[in-house]
């Protein structure tokens, strides 16, 4: 009974089930041509670890274990702000950031290939394809970026329609501050990434510990080293 119960355990760690799996959406600057449509912000950065696994389906306000981004350029005259320049450096938790008034969407196509990460490509949509939209409200902060990306290869990243004050009301429309464009190439540009816990061993997309297998294994072996002594024991004594 023992036995076929490591061995049912040693199978479905095997499979890669037993480990969930997280995903990365990683993208900057650096991935696009940019073009400065009003104000001057061409540096740009995003991480967000997304607390599911790397699969096939749609994606709207995904739970988030946490997101850093980072948006930098100088301004013109005249903006809501006033500022000559801003340097928006931020990382929170995913929970901080829907309470903020933030969201992201987007979808994994079903034909996606998942072993190479997830190209701009292999989202769902003719039109944006996706959205992170940073937007906060009544934080005293102008510049929190939206940024999208269309599925022609096409984009913008700008400041989201941000509340800066409730009371009084204070209201930054978008692109008040900044908007740049973007191009890319959909099918080379990666934008989400599988990832596992550092010490898990990927196996056929999931995971599992060396230690765990080692442990298994080892259980294996003292059954049937056990089972071989009551065999031979028996033996010792008839030959008495």
């Amino acid at each position: 009974m023992i036995r076929s119960t490591i061995m049912f355990a040693l199978a479905s760690l095997l499979s890669g089930q037993a480990f969930a799996q997280t995903m990365t959406l990683s993208t900057s600057s650096d991935d696009y041509q940019i073009t400065n449509t009003f104000s001057d912000v061409d540096s740009f950065s995003i991480e967000i670890e997304i607390d599911a696994p790397l699969a096939v389906g749609s994606y709207t306000d995904p739970e988030i274990v946490n997101v850093t981004y980072r948006v930098t350029g100088s301004l013109v005259a005249g903006t809501p702000s006033g500022f000559p320049a801003f340097d928006l450096q931020r990382s929170i938790s995913g929970a901080e950031y829907y309470a903020q008034g933030s969201s992201l969407s987007f979808e994994i196509a079903p034909f996606a290939v998942l072993d190479d990460g997830i190209q701009a490509a292999e989202l769902v949509g003719s039109g944006i394809v996706l959205s992170f939209n940073a937007r906060e409200i009544d934080n005293g902060r102008f510049h929190p970026a939206l940024f999208e990306l269309n599925a022609d290869g096409t984009g913008r990243i700008q400041n989201s329609d941000n509340i800066h004050t409730l009371v009084p009301l204070l209201q930054v429309n978008f692109g008040d501050e900044y908007i740049t464009d973007l191009i890319f190439d959909p099918g080379n540009t990666t934008l989400i990434t599988g990832i596992t816990d550092p010490n898990v061993r990927n196996l056929g997309g999931g995971g599992v510990s060396p230690f765990i297998v080692g442990v298994l294994i080892f259980g294996l072996v003292c059954q049937a080293a056990r089972r071989t002594r009551k065999r031979i024991e028996p033996s010792r004594r008839n030959s008495v």
